[in-house]
């Protein structure tokens, strides 16, 4: 593992232990060269998922694109990065339990809906404007109207 300090391409493992929800290896690591300590995720290596877009392409899911749109959406609201990685862990637990390794983007979308309606009415009413492209104010208000 290459330091992000310094760039030298070895480390030795300090501390090691699983995450809470037992899908990751958390590692704290020590820079070979300079000493820098950081953390490091291992999570099992198995067959991609795959996101199956309206126009119907298709791309490898990208948890990263996951957590900046939930992220987005919760800002400046009371909710913990913890609970946005929870959301997006069960999310992924979800998808990787399912007979097919394929999902569409609406799906997707929807479990994300799913799960921000009962952590936060803003980030949810945020997330939906966005994935259910929100054309007028009334599409907006039905969507307020539904949280009540």
């Amino acid at each position: 593992m290459r330091c992000p300090s310094c760039d030298y391409p070895e480390s030795k493992v300090v501390d090691s232990r699983p995450s809470d929800d037992g899908t990751t290896i958390r590692r704290r690591r020590e820079c070979l060269s300079c000493k820098h300590r950081f953390t490091t995720y291992e999570r099992l290596g198995d067959t991609p998922l795959l996101v199956t877009k309206s126009d119907g392409s298709s791309e490898t899911y990208d948890r990263n694109k996951l957590m900046r749109g939930v992220t987005v959406a919760c800002a400046k609201r009371p909710i913990t990065p913890d609970q946005i990685t929870s959301l997006i862990d069960s999310i992924e637990s979800e998808l990787r339990a399912a007979p097919r390794n394929e999902v569409t983007s609406k799906d997707l979308g929807t479990k994300v809906l799913e799960r921000l309606e009962s952590l936060d009415d803003v980030a949810y009413v945020r997330f939906a404007s966005v994935y259910k492209d929100f054309q007028n104010i009334e599409e907006f208000a039905s969507a307020l109207e539904e949280l009540r």
